[in-house]
């Protein structure tokens, strides 16, 4: 069995990504299985996705956690605790991490395994498609290319996935140019076969339930939201170009997490320690004076600047 595990942010496709793969495995006969994990659906929350495939029946289910594979869709997540991407990763596992960065980069800010490939899907898909969102068929390319799959399978799965979300024939055509291109352009990993089987199954975690009254309090004790800094989930950025704004505030009424405020000038004023990017506001603003700016990567710390 090879198992895959897909780990990005919310609205970058690394839930279709996982299908696509699943998909293209079904079509070239495996068994496969593939299924997403995430809470609250907001663009930019850290979000994983587990694929499966096998020759044989897989009795196995929920959550991978020593994979064959890892694909990250988001090099930021590296340094998130609470997305868990390093669980289960050892010498013999294979990453995949989409970045601008080089391997040497990523490498002196973490320790990563031998068999590890990054490249900066984000900018191809910008350059070649013209949306930064509009990754998920390169990303189900890549992975497919480093387990062993076939293209016209591949090809398939893409087809048939972006179909089912309702994507026009000419953006399919698109993503599956550069997804070949992306295919093409990697190259299959060295797995090492029936190393999921040689794990032992750990005991499973009994959760103990508290009274409603002490869970409510403490979802809803105050500070909760200030203290997590959600400005790191965000991969663009709002950038205020200043002599365009009219004053409008509509960027401060749309916001759906209150980080915009107005300043005396009537101009918005961006709180990017929990701006998590939606870019509501730029797709708002009347007069283009928001733009989105992509995040730049680097550091010791992947925060936003």
């Amino acid at each position: 069995m090879v198992a895959v595990r897909f780990h990005g942010r919310g609205g970058q496709g690394a839930k279709t990504a996982s299908r696509i793969l699943g998909t293209a495995a079904f079509l070239s006969g495996y068994v496969a299985q593939d299924s997403p994990i995430y809470g609250a659906e907001r663009r930019g929350a850290p979000v994983a996705a587990f694929t499966r495939f096998s020759r044989e029946p897989i009795r196995e289910r929920g959550a991978i956690t020593y994979p064959d594979v890892i694909v990250v869709a988001d090099a930021s997540l590296l340094d998130d605790a609470t997305a868990r991407v390093v669980d289960g990763m050892d010498d013999q596992t294979v990453l995949f991490v989409n970045s601008s960065l080089s391997t040497d980069a990523l490498r002196a800010h973490l320790s990563l395994p031998e068999q590890m490939t990054v490249r900066d899907v984000t900018g191809i898909a910008l350059q070649q498609l013209g949306q930064r969102e509009a990754i998920s068929a390169l990303l189900g390319a890549v992975a497919a290319r480093l387990v062993g799959l076939e293209w016209e399978s591949v090809r398939l799965a893409i087809t048939r996935e972006l179909q089912d979300l309702a994507v026009t024939a000419p953006v399919i055509e698109k993503n599956l140019t550069v997804a070949k291109q992306c295919y093409d352009s990697s190259g299959p990993a060295s797995l090492h076969k029936g190393r999921s089987q040689a794990i032992s199954v750990a005991a499973l975690h009994r959760p103990i339930y508290e009274p409603p009254t002490k869970g409510t309090a403490r979802i809803s004790a105050a500070g909760n939201s200030v203290l997590r800094e959600t400005g790191g989930w965000r991969t663009f950025r709002p950038v205020l170009f200043a002599d365009k704004c009219n004053g409008c505030w509509l960027c401060f009424a749309y916001c759906p997490d209150g980080v915009i405020a107005m300043n005396q000038e009537d101009r918005p004023v961006v709180d990017y320690a929990h701006c998590k990017g939606c870019q509501i506001c730029v797709h708002e603003c009347p007069t283009h004076a928001l733009v989105a700016e992509r995040e730049a990567e680097g550091g010791v710390a992947w925060t936003a600047k």
